[in-house]
């Protein structure tokens, strides 16, 4: 990697000291009907039915062998339910449910082609935003994390899950354009991918279809905090989940961790990793950080091997030494 490859991404320091934003095309699955929360609690891994009008929460949906189909945010408004999934299980989530439907009152519906999203990050988001769509910075500044506000026809969410101030603007897409723009001409600037990737990897946010797959039980990716609810009734999966939990102590035998990289050049994802001259693993994701200045990864390793401060070595045994490391990373 040439020093040209370490410089900063557009966007990354304004997302954490300031605002920067950045578009989106969302998977969005629109349910409504009488049963719809209740359905969802069912099959979903989290507490649904506590849900009010007006929060959003994290979960996952898993097929009986405790696999993850996709991870979502239930976003609950007051006479329906929003699912925002990666747009590339969309479909095939919206039919899966559509699927599992018996005698419910529930209807399901496939928002992805016309809506879109746009997410402003940093401390000054709310300002910033509020001036792009001409709504009051106060009351967006009231948001918490994890509920949203409506105005007009825009659902505007907020979360602080990459360490800094998170406002996600779900829409139409020419409401998106129209607020890019809006943004861009306010000098406000837009986040490059490479930005983003390092603030997700930062916070430890692993990415389905990227650091999780339909292989992936949720216990691996250590989503469980966030994701699953202890407390709940049945859930699709539930089984697999609670043996590993309550049998086997929530040993699984590989976790997804942090690593420090040893030298300046970012390894490629997929890169196996090594301890003691045998394979524990692989990098799943990987950028440069320029808050920590040098690469940094998110894999899974054996369980042997995931605890922080343990070395392993990239690419061969002996090759390029990185340390695992609890996240966020520090």
């Amino acid at each position: 990697m040439g020093a040209e490859d370490r410089r900063t991404p557009a966007g990354y320091v304004e997302a954490l000291e300031r605002a920067a934003w950045r578009e989106e095309l969302p998977g969005l699955i629109r349910l409504s009907g009488s049963d719809a929360i209740s359905f969802l609690h069912n099959v979903l891994t989290n507490d649904i039915e506590s849900l009010a009008p007006g929060q959003l929460r994290y979960t996952a949906y898993l097929t009986p062998q405790g696999r993850m189909i996709s991870d979502a945010d239930v976003i609950r408004r007051a006479d329906d339910v929003l699912l925002a999934v990666e747009s590339s299980v969309a479909t095939e989530l919206a039919e899966r449910l559509d699927q599992s439907l018996f005698s419910e009152d529930v209807r399901i519906e496939d928002w992805s082609a016309t809506w879109a999203s746009l997410t402003v990050y940093g401390p000054d988001a709310p300002r910033a935003l509020a001036s792009a769509i001409g709504f009051d910075a106060a009351a967006l500044e009231a948001i918490a994390p994890d509920a949203h506000e409506e105005a007009g026809d825009l659902l505007i969410a907020a979360h602080d899950r990459l360490g800094t101030r998170s406002l996600r603007v779900l829409g139409p897409r020419e409401a998106r354009d129209r607020i890019s723009a809006a943004l861009a001409g306010a000098s406000v600037p837009r986040l490059e991918e490479e930005g983003l990737a390092a603030l997700r990897i930062e916070a430890g946010m692993p990415l389905f279809g990227v650091d999780m797959t339909t292989s992936t039980i949720p216990l691996e990716a250590g989503i469980e905090g966030r994701a699953i609810s202890m407390m709940k009734g049945c859930y699709v999966g539930q089984e697999v989940i609670v043996r590993i939990l309550h049998r086997g102590q929530g040993r699984v035998a590989k976790r997804l961790v942090g690593l420090l990289i040893d030298r300046p050049e970012t390894p490629p994802r997929g890169s196996p990793l090594f301890a003691d001259g045998s394979n524990v693993g692989s990098i799943t994701s990987a950028t440069w950080s320029p808050r920590l200045q040098r690469p940094v990864a998110m894999g899974y390793v054996s369980r042997e091997a995931a605890v922080p401060g343990n070395s392993v070595y990239v690419g061969a045994p002996g090759g390029i030494s990185a340390q695992i490391a609890a996240f966020p990373l520090t």
